[in-house]
């Protein structure tokens, strides 16, 4: 993993700041995506959660609230409350976290929901 600089994260330069297709964060208000992640650019739950939905071969986007910051406060409404990242939505549904996308997993759950996505 290449070295994190403040700098780099904060002006969105660094790759983690960019979403699944590449789009640097001040166009992901474009992007029409029926599953979003809210995260942190330094959070290993949220890395983990994208992980899972990448081997899923899951596109999402990302809205990291470091680089982001407004965005913090829909995410809290949005998940009726929830301060911590990653939060992370499936078309009209809140999942949760990171906990939460695994356990869906686990139960089989998860694949129905992503299958349910695609077009």
């Amino acid at each position: 993993m290449p070295a994190l600089f403040l700098g780099d994260i904060m002006s969105g330069q660094h790759s983690e700041s960019r979403d699944i297709q590449g789009f640097p964060p001040f166009l992901k208000g474009s992007i029409v995506s029926d599953i979003v992640i809210y995260s942190s650019t330094l959070c290993p739950f949220c890395a983990r959660a994208k992980k899972i939905l990448t081997a899923k071969g899951a596109s999402f986007e990302e809205i990291d609230i470091m680089v982001e910051p407004l965005r913090k406060s829909e995410m809290i409404e949005k998940s009726g409350g929830r301060i911590s990242v990653p939060q992370i939505f499936i078309g009209d549904r809140h999942i949760g976290g990171c906990d939460d996308l695994m356990d869906l997993d686990a139960q089989g759950e998860l694949d129905n929901l992503l299958s349910a996505q695609k077009p």
